[in-house]
């Protein structure tokens, strides 16, 4: 804790498969699972908390623990024939799609360095996102029962959303995260019913504005009002960078996890 305030490591990991940004996001939420699964916190400094950033490339469509099959649109062979991966995942929520032009962001946080409470962390999430698309003259909005950030969510002609979220938790400790729409291609949504959601539309900040939007631009949002929204000292590192102090924390917690087994 920096004067009381959670570390977070920003980690941008650019253009990446489903399966890797998936893998490297276990190396750490496994990590500190462990550690609390324990009680190793007065042995073992905290394992770091890191909030990944992303692009999925190839394009993905990943099915949550409630998918429902029917929420994919087109037969998994003709979508992977268009050069789609159809992947099951263990976050929470129905059917959804990360491709280019989205910015995908993982925090792996322990919430209980923040506050243990899951209503207010997605409320947290969703108010990071919406001020981020403030940042381009657009007012975005929660909409009861369905977590994410929506466009005019209270007119159903006209309701879209532009971020999707979708989160698993362990001992208050969480993982995967959000999906911003920034200039992603709407078109590849028509293959699937988004969230499991049919009677509203899908949007991004580049149709809403008219224009290409930067990705690095929005990152660079993402990060300022994740920090003042969470509360939390953000320092940008490389995951290079952070890989040797996750290998050293789970070598710390497997061997005092042993000394703590044989007492």
């Amino acid at each position: 804790m920096a004067g009381g305030r959670p570390e977070v490591y920003a980690v941008w990991l650019g253009p990446i498969p489903f399966r890797e940004a998936y893998r490297i996001q276990r190396l750490v939420f496994d990590t500190l699972v462990q550690w609390k699964k324990f009680r190793l916190e007065e042995i073992v400094p905290s394992p770091p908390q890191v909030l990944f950033l992303c692009e999925h490339v190839p394009p993905v469509i990943t099915l949550g623990k409630n998918a429902q099959a029917s929420h994919v649109c087109l037969p998994e062979r003709l979508l992977r024939r268009k050069g789609f991966e159809v992947i099951q995942t263990d976050r929470g929520g129905d059917v959804t799609y990360h491709g280019p032009g989205q910015l995908v962001g993982y925090p792996i946080l322990d919430l209980s360095q923040f506050r243990e409470d899951l209503h207010w962390y997605l409320r947290s999430l969703e108010e990071v996102i919406i001020r981020v698309v403030g940042e381009y003259g657009i007012r975005a909005e929660r909409l009861a029962g369905a977590t994410g950030v929506w466009i005019n969510p209270h007119q159903p002609r006209y309701a879209r959303k532009i971020c999707a979220m979708g989160i698993r938790m362990s001992r208050w400790v969480c993982m995967h995260g959000f999906a911003l729409n920034v200039n992603t291609a709407l078109h590849h949504f028509s293959y699937i019913i988004p969230c499991g959601i049919a009677d509203k539309g899908v949007t991004s900040l580049a149709w809403e504005t008219g224009r290409h939007i930067p990705l690095a631009e929005v990152r660079h949002h993402v990060l300022r009002h994740f920090a003042t929204v969470l509360d939390c000292t953000l320092t940008e590192r490389t995951y290079e960078e952070v890989l040797p102090q996750i290998e050293r924390a789970r070598t710390r917690i497997t061997e005092a996890a042993l000394l703590q087994q044989e007492g």
